[in-house]
């Protein structure tokens, strides 16, 4: 069979049971037990193996099955295979969607080498609570970012033809609103309105299937009630149906039994039942036939038409990647480690992460001989990949050898100070009398990888263990000192943030992290990175993303640096005294670091923003006139730097409350001292408008918007634009 197969001839071939097992995965089998698998006609397999091992899976089944039809070899590469880059969290704070295609492009090559046909990513939950783990799989709090984001991911995996030997399916996921759990807890409940659902979480789906995403993978809540597994109305109406979705839908592990402790469904059986007929074309857990090869489906059950539905969709992706030409790997090709390449890849991508959050001065730490303390868990250790990598992953290097190799002229000297758990004060009075005999300190703090990922919510977002009191040990000192974070989520620094005299935030940067990081503190590169997420005060306020809707009573800021908390400028009646307006008693307004912010080594300054067109109409809009918003962005510092420019949108009188802003355009920009260049964004319908309810309607309303242009939700300019 090549690619020119008719498949639907070979399904009017093929036995009810045999249609069946095309529509499962097993998951993580033995080999002796994946073989069975697919002797029994089993359609995919999760299957973290070895080039020689999944080519012999395709053999058996290809041989040993009635129709030779090749399998489907699963496996999550969410952020590299052999070579890890940065957690994609921190690749969205690099704000250049190309790390993330270029992730993709990586992984894609080293995993399809040993026989992987098929990622299940990328994440694109839109994440508001850094109590939950699976933040550090995602691209944050805004929807734009993860739809860009993530088409970007889906490019990079699928190349620009399946059958390319360096190519594989991408999986979105989790459709949807799993990062809207409650609590932040795992697998937990989803309430969401149904304006919401269309405007925040179902957007960048939909962005990731006009990508060309060849799979979409359920997600394990309910919305509305209703698991996701089992809704028509998701997986079918709107995602087949409305968007011309042509892939397949896979669950996610065991997700389809997990019906039952939901409790819709009586047994398995029932589970099957409503699933399969609610659109779901791929049962992940092998459920769908018993051990012994027989079903308990019937065509009673879910008709014959969607069971073809389902395994034509399955059997057009095999046909896509070419397995049906070339079922086997080329083991001599298997990439068994990073290369030169590939590392130089990933560290380019590292360098582009971080964010600096706070700086006096003390970063980048000055030419010439220092004598530099390094203390904290991070300072020697090598827990850099972050949550997400395979079992066979290269460890990254640790800090203190990097900094070594970058700077040689630095006398470090390396302390532990602190540890991820427990509490040993002598560590800290180490610390404070080494410190004394230093010209800086770097304090290496975070979480360790562990506390992050699927199924590792945190309800206490502070430092673990501690290293808080590391932090203000090394600050009573007086000695200038700098804390880099090295972490899978926004974590809370009120206690200790405003001793710091500087902060960078590191992140899990993958294989390359310790070089670049050392990078970065030495100055050889400027950091650029902007948050993805809001950095909370307290896990009390969460959440506290920048895109909320105004309140009836928004507080003011007083002038405080985080006007949009719940601030647009405007005041409440007047018989409406401040004290009765949405605030927490005891704690300032809005988040501690807001979306969008970085600092850098240099400065930059902005032109006034200039509208291609200051008035058009709903129809132009809608028949696909853009506006385009000009800004000159100048370097006036002393380095080379990129500044990333931020385009934010408000909608200030409409039909529905809105966001207070929503971000709707950026570029990272990078310039050469004293260079000045200009940045064009485009707006069009879908970045002006907004869904009226469960996709009744999409419409732009007439009247002023308020454009905000500059380098942080802190610092814009404003321009209006009238539609008619």
């Amino acid at each position: 069979m090549n690619a020119g197969t008719d498949v639907d001839a070979l399904i009017a071939r093929m036995s009810w049971t045999e249609k069946l097992a095309q529509l499962q995965v097993g998951y993580r089998p033995q080999l002796e037990d994946a073989a069975e698998l697919v002797r029994g006609g089993i359609g995919a397999v999760f299957w973290p193996r070895s080039a020689e091992a999944t080519n012999e899976l395709q053999r058996v089944a290809l041989e040993e099955t009635p129709h030779g039809i090749p399998l489907l070899v699963g496996l999550d590469v969410v952020h590299g295979q052999r070579t890890t880059f940065p957690i994609p969290l921190a690749q969205a704070a690099s704000f250049d969607p190309a790390v993330a295609e270029t992730d993709g492009r990586v992984s894609a090559a080293e995993a399809a080498s040993g026989g992987v046909t098929w990622t299940y990513a990328p994440m694109i939950d839109v994440s508001r609570d850094p109590r939950w783990g699976r933040v550090a799989e995602g691209f944050g709090e805004d929807t734009l970012l993860n739809a860009v984001f993530g088409a970007a991911k889906v490019r990079g995996y699928q190349g620009s033809d399946l059958a390319d030997p360096g190519s594989i399916l991408a999986c979105a996921k989790h459709y949807v609103a799993y990062g809207a759990a409650e609590g932040g807890r795992d697998y937990d409940t989803a309430d969401v309105s149904a304006s919401r659902l269309r405007n925040v979480y179902l957007e960048p789906f939909r962005a990731a299937v006009e990508a060309g995403a060849a799979t979409v993978m359920a997600s394990f809540n309910t919305v509305d009630g209703r698991p996701v597994h089992a809704s028509r109305e998701l997986l079918t109406d709107v995602l087949k149906e409305e968007w011309g979705f042509t892939g397949a839908v896979v669950g996610d592990a065991d997700g389809v039994v997990n019906l039952l402790a939901h409790g819709i469904a009586e047994d398995l059986h029932d589970a099957l039942v409503q699933s399969l007929s609610a659109g779901l074309d791929v049962e992940m857990g092998g459920h769908v036939i018993a051990p012994d090869g027989t079903t308990s489906l019937t065509p009673d059950d879910v008709t014959v038409a969607r069971v073809d539905d389902a395994v034509r969709r399955v059997l057009r992706l095999k046909v896509a990647l070419g397995l049906f030409d070339h079922p086997y790997v080329d083991r001599a090709a298997e990439v068994a480690a990073p290369t030169a390449a590939t590392r130089s890849a990933a560290r380019e991508a590292a360098e582009r992460c971080p964010v600096l959050l706070a700086n006096d001065g003390t970063l980048p730490l000055a030419d010439g001989p220092l004598r530099v303390l390094l203390t904290g868990p991070y300072a020697d250790s090598t827990d850099h990949l972050g949550a997400w990598v395979q079992s066979f992953a290269e460890p990254a290097g640790s800090l203190a050898d990097a900094l070594r190799a970058e700077r040689p002229d630095l006398e470090v000297t390396v302390l532990p100070g602190a540890s991820f758990d427990g509490t040993d004060p002598a560590r800290q009075e180490e610390v404070a009398r080494a410190a004394a005999g230093c010209d800086v300190v770097l304090v290496a703090v975070g979480e360790p990888s562990h506390l992050t990922g699927e199924a590792s919510s945190r309800a206490d977002l502070r430092l673990p263990g501690d290293q808080e009191a590391l932090v203000h040990a090394v600050a009573d000192t007086g000695v200038p000192f700098a804390v880099v974070l090295a972490n899978g989520r926004p974590l809370v620094t009120s206690d200790w943030i405003d001793r710091a005299p500087a902060v960078l935030e590191a992140w899990h940067l993958g294989l390359e992290a310790a070089p670049a990081i050392a990078r970065v503190l030495t100055g050889a590169v400027n950091p650029a990175g902007r948050l993805p997420m809001s950095f909370p005060r307290s896990a009390g306020q969460v959440p506290v993303h920048y895109d909320h809707d105004n309140t009836g009573r928004p507080a003011t800021t007083g002038g405080s640096m985080q006007p949009l908390s719940h601030d647009i400028g405007l005041q409440g009646p007047a018989n409406v005294q401040e004290w009765f307006t949405s605030k927490y008693r005891d704690l300032p307004l809005g988040p501690q670091f807001a979306f969008g912010h970085g600092l850098s080594y240099t400065t930059f300054s902005y032109g006034t923003p200039v509208l291609s067109r200051a008035q058009l109409s709903a129809d132009e809009l809608r028949g696909g006139t853009a506006v385009e918003v000009s800004v000159e962005v100048t370097n006036t510092g002393q380095r080379a730097g990129d500044e990333v420019v931020q385009l934010y949108l408000r909608d200030p009188v409409a039909s529905l409350a809105q966001p207070v802003r929503r971000l709707r355009g950026f570029r990272r920009l990078p310039l050469e001292p004293g260079e000045s260049a200009t940045v064009t964004l485009s707006l069009g319908w879908r970045d002006l408008g907004f869904w009226t309810g469960r996709g009744e309607e999409f419409v732009v309303e007439p009247g002023r918007f308020e454009l905000h242009v500059g380098g942080s939700l802190e610092s814009t300019q404003q321009c209006d634009l009238v539609v008619t």
